[in-house]
């Protein structure tokens, strides 16, 4: 894999920040976009700008074939059966509120149960708190190791009987954990259960196979894989996807419209209320085009290899904390002893260095580390070793900042 020549892709990356050359480390929170992506849907607003699926003129006809073609790309993308399990969405939120919404609110009842983990992204718990307040079901999590793995025998000692969702994140956004969801679905369906993957950091870094994984359900975002913001996936499995009702009513999902009833178009336009995303979609499949051309094996093994670097050389800056497991993602989160990771995060910034500081969404799992923030870097296909030398360089620097000024 050739990282300068694909570097070359991403203008933005060309620049300097604070007069250093800019070292991205925060794609974990939105990747950026090739030449490829900004092109085409510079394209289609250019050239055939024009709602799909209503006019039979040219550039209605050709948005449409560009908005439909898109979904074939995720579908082949995420190796699903059929493009009526594709939806299109917002982004991850989005989606995982519409399974909540429309399957949870109709398939939970009082004494069921929603399981999750401690490490999810607020996304995938706050709208199963509010499944579980509308329903009456309860919530139960799933305990962390203390290397912020999860154990399937700890999974199987949670689920019960009275399971019936169970929804895990694929990758955790701050710990880079990669979870077994493959044998949790396993797990889910001997008790009766669907399962539900948050897949916005699995997606853009490694191969996903949503039959291989059997899960029912799994959601995804564009802008954290090369491609525009606002726009995400939904898969579905199509005989559950038929039982949802919409959770969005108005033009382009109906069927027929009476003055006291109506009827829903097939999947999956029934779930794409009004005027969709339709240059967030064009873009979505110009990045699949532009990753699948790199590999994604390619891509995933690269990240390895700067995460396993960046673990050795930030564990050689004294009085850092790294949290998470050995075996992890492409992103390291972590503390400076007596600093906050906030200004952390400035002193890097003034070295050129992005990476993000917070709760990350995700504030149980702070309160499991025992922490208010945390640092964290998280490395995409066109990082660098020097990038990683340099972020280490940062660090020492900050340190050294700090001490001098406490000194």
């Amino acid at each position: 894999m050739d990282v300068k020549e694909i570097r070359k892709q991403f203008p933005i990356l060309d620049q300097e920040v604070n007069g250093k050359p800019l070292v991205y480390l925060d794609s974990a929170a939105t990747s950026q976009k090739p030449v490829q992506v900004i092109e085409a849907v510079n394209d289609y607003y250019r050239r055939y700008n024009s709602n799909v699926h209503r006019g039979v003129h040219t550039l209605g006809s050709l948005a449409t074939d560009a908005y439909e073609g898109a979904r074939e790309k995720v579908r082949s993308f995420l190796h699903a059966s059929s493009t009526q399990e594709i939806i299109f969405t917002r982004g991850t939120t989005t989606a995982i509120n519409m399974v909540a919404a429309s399957y949870g609110h109709t398939n939970l009842e009082e004494g069921d149960e929603i399981v999750l983990t401690p490490m999810e992204h607020h996304s995938n718990i706050i709208p199963w708190q509010q499944a579980a307040k509308a329903t009456g079901a309860q919530l139960k999590y799933i305990p962390l190791q203390e290397d912020g793995t999860v154990s399937i025998e700890d999974v199987r000692n949670t689920l019960t009987s009275n399971t019936k969702i169970v929804a895990i994140a694929h990758v955790s956004n701050v710990l880079g954990t990669v979870n077994p969801v493959k044998e949790i679905t396993k797990l889910a369906h001997e008790h009766g259960a669907v399962t539900v993957i948050d897949g916005a950091q699995s997606t853009p870094h490694m191969k996903v196979d949503v039959q291989e994984l059997d899960c029912d359900f799994f959601a995804f975002s564009a802008h954290k894989m090369s491609g525009p913001t606002g726009t995400g996936v939904l898969y579905g499995k199509k005989h559950l996807l038929e039982k949802m009702e919409p959770v969005e009513f108005g033009g382009e999902m109906i069927d027929f419209v009476d003055l006291y009833d109506s009827t829903w178009k097939e999947l999956p336009w029934k779930f794409e209320g009004g005027t969709p995303i339709i240059a967030g979609a064009v873009g979505l499949g110009a990045a699949i085009d532009f990753l699948e051309e790199i590999g994604m094996d390619q891509i995933e093994a690269h990240e390895s290899h700067l995460a396993d670097y960046a673990m050795k050389k930030m564990q050689e800056v004294e009085g850092l904390s790294i949290y998470g497991p050995e075996k992890r993602a492409g992103l390291i989160t972590f503390n400076m002893d007596t600093v906050h990771p906030h200004d952390v995060a400035t002193v890097l910034d003034s070295e050129g260095i992005a990476v993000r500081a917070g709760h990350h969404c995700a504030q149980p799992l702070m309160k499991w580390l025992d922490v208010t923030a945390t640092a964290r870097a998280s490395f995409y296909l066109y990082n660098t070793i020097e990038e990683i030398d340099k972020l280490t360089e940062g660090l020492i620097k900050t340190k050294e900042y700090f001490g001098d000024v406490f000194a």
